[in-house]
């Protein structure tokens, strides 16, 4: 499935091999710390269920644990996006660098009426 994730992206746009095994890199490790997550919300769980003062005190901790999951996730998220756009930026300025006329109107003609 991993080999399979980006392979419609772009339409035709190729991605740089460095930067797609980037993408999957952090794509493992934000489903890794999502799957941790389903752990540790399963344990709350059952700790508030429970009532016992100790699972209930535990709770605090896991609290923690899981909120400094989510904020790393968002932030894998963020640099994925960052690290999305710069490569779409590269490939749309290397695209356009090669379309580029020497009269200096990046390939873009006006057609002229013939009267």
């Amino acid at each position: 499935m991993e080999d399979n994730l980006f392979s419609g992206i772009g339409n035709g746009i190729q991605i740089e091999g460095k930067v797609l095994e980037t993408f999957q890199k952090n794509f493992v490790q934000v489903q890794d710390i999502l799957d941790q997550n389903r752990v540790l919300i399963n344990e709350i769980n059952h700790n508030h269920v429970s009532k016992m003062p100790d699972n209930l005190s535990r709770n605090a901790g896991l609290i923690r644990e899981l909120n400094n999951n989510i904020r790393t996730v968002a932030e894998l998220y963020a640099n994925l996006s960052n690290s999305f756009a710069k490569s779409m930026e590269a490939s749309s300025e290397g695209e356009s660098a090669g379309t580029s006329k020497s009269d200096g109107r990046g390939g873009q003609k006006r057609n002229r009426s013939s009267n």
